[in-house]
């Protein structure tokens, strides 16, 4: 993961405020490389504010071996490269305090490839945790809506509920002001 000038991507790169909680790189160029079908994929992708999501701007494959796959370098996959890249690209303060240090979302994932970690998402679905469930939406939804995965999806496997109650917490969090900048057009509609 790079800048588009070629600096290592970082919680500092991510300079652009979305929504209420988050700050996203502008852009990024990310690199995949397979080696079974020896070739290397390359994506840059920009944020669009008007589509509200990252929009791959250039692919370039590369066979990086002399037995390339011929196919596999005609079809490349920059969906997911684009959706392994976007964590790397959101940043979040874990704190309240402005001088607060910014960490990416990667950063957050665990182990087991949740963003949010288990104690977290028992906590923000207890009743009277609005703000911060809202904020844990936010993140989610920021994640999923910036890689145009769907993002109720994502919220309903990360805090554990049916999906109809992720839908409805993306409205009512939509409703309390939260989730600006970022819209969806995957999966099931979220509210306007």
């Amino acid at each position: 993961m790079k800048t588009p000038d070629g600096k290592t991507m970082s919680a500092e790169a991510a300079s652009q405020s979305v929504g209420s909680a988050l700050r996203i790189a502008p852009a990024f160029v990310a690199t995949a490389v397979d080696e079974a079908t020896g070739v290397e994929t390359t994506i840059e992708a920009h944020y669009s504010a008007v589509r509200g999501r990252y929009i791959i701007t250039t692919i370039v494959n590369r066979a990086i071996a002399e037995d390339f796959n011929e196919d596999r370098l005609k079809h490349a996959a920059p969906q997911a490269i684009l959706q392994v890249a976007i964590p790397h690209c959101v940043a979040l303060q874990l704190h309240e305090d402005p001088e607060a240090p910014w960490t990416t979302v990667a950063d957050l994932t665990t182990a087991e490839g949740r963003i949010i970690p288990p104690w977290m998402a028992q906590a923000v679905v207890k009743r009277g945790m609005k703000d911060e469930r809202w904020e844990v939406i936010e993140i989610l939804y920021g994640t999923a809506a910036l890689a145009d995965l769907p993002p109720v999806k994502l919220i309903a496997l990360e805090l554990e509920v049916p999906e109809r109650t992720a839908s409805d917490w993306i409205q009512k969090a939509r409703a309390a002001g939260w989730l600006v900048g970022m819209t969806s057009n995957v999966g099931r509609p979220a509210g306007g």
